[in-house]
């Protein structure tokens, strides 16, 4: 009964036309405000902006011109081997020496490189073209090296000529020393198949290894040079490793792919 009579006196009472009406409060024009910038900032960005995306892949460092594989001529019993791995030979150089029912053979370097690899010893017996050795082609000690990076084939049209390339190498702490800097040389747009790969690095399982997931593209990086590192190199860390890098160096690359549009306009 309280509550219906105050209802009637309220109906009674005249309306209070004099009093003003806040429609808003100030917070609220301020969260309207901000509201309004955030949706008209995202429009903006979603017609003229991009996305950065980037893919990651094994790399190697090597010195551009790939490696091959030195084989036995003929079957026998190795006598001596004068190379030794990481020596550097020039074009016909003996590597090994075999002797065989004929005589003893040498087996020579084809063209000048690193031995990389050397797959026999003294008084082992090997059969004709038995792989004995892994050379990598490199003609001067100071050649630059550069970094071989096997991406998926699907994203290799999506990589632009020098794109930044950072490479984790795994013989360098990158917590302590950072990553290695590097831009796109080249892409290669056919896909290779485990025994191109292994032709070219001269390293069987590396072949494998790199087409486990299906036929790569290699993607030739430049690495940048830098007069203030021991390396050589550019690092995102100031002085990067106290050492120097070798070529066969396993790595994980980092390319940065061509940008994006995140919205794609359809019109009719």
């Amino acid at each position: 009964m309280q509550f219906r009579q105050q209802a009637l006196a309220r109906l009674q009472s005249p309306e209070e036309l004099d009093l003003p009406v806040r429609f808003a409060r100030p917070q609220g024009w301020l969260v309207l405000s901000v509201t309004v910038v955030v949706i008209a900032a995202a429009s903006v960005w979603a017609v003229t902006g991009s996305v950065a995306s980037t893919v990651s892949a094994p790399a190697v460092l090597t010195h551009g011109e790939g490696s091959y594989v030195l084989q036995s001529p003929a079957a026998g019993q190795v006598m001596a081997v004068p190379a030794k791995e990481g020596e550097r030979l020039p074009a016909g150089a003996p590597v090994l020496k075999v002797r065989t029912a004929d005589g003893d053979t040498v087996v020579r370097t084809v063209a000048a490189g690193r031995v990389t690899a050397l797959a026999v010893s003294i008084g082992q017996i090997i059969s004709t073209g038995a792989d004995v050795a892994a050379v990598e082609k490199v003609a001067h000690a100071d050649d630059p090296l550069c970094a071989t990076v096997y991406v998926p084939a699907e994203n290799a049209a999506s990589i632009p000529a020098g794109a930044p390339v950072d490479l984790t190498v795994q013989t360098v702490p990158a917590q302590r020393y950072g990553v290695l800097r590097g831009r796109v040389k080249a892409v290669d747009r056919t896909a290779q198949s485990a025994r191109q790969i292994a032709a070219f690095l001269g390293d069987g399982q590396l072949g494998e290894q790199f087409t486990r997931a299906g036929r790569p593209v290699a993607v030739l990086v430049r690495l940048d040079a830098s007069s203030s590192t021991k390396s050589g190199y550019r690092w995102s860390s100031q002085d990067g490793p106290p050492y120097a890098l070798t070529s066969m160096t396993l790595a994980t690359g980092s390319i940065r792919l061509a940008d994006q549009r995140p919205v794609d306009w359809l019109l009719p």
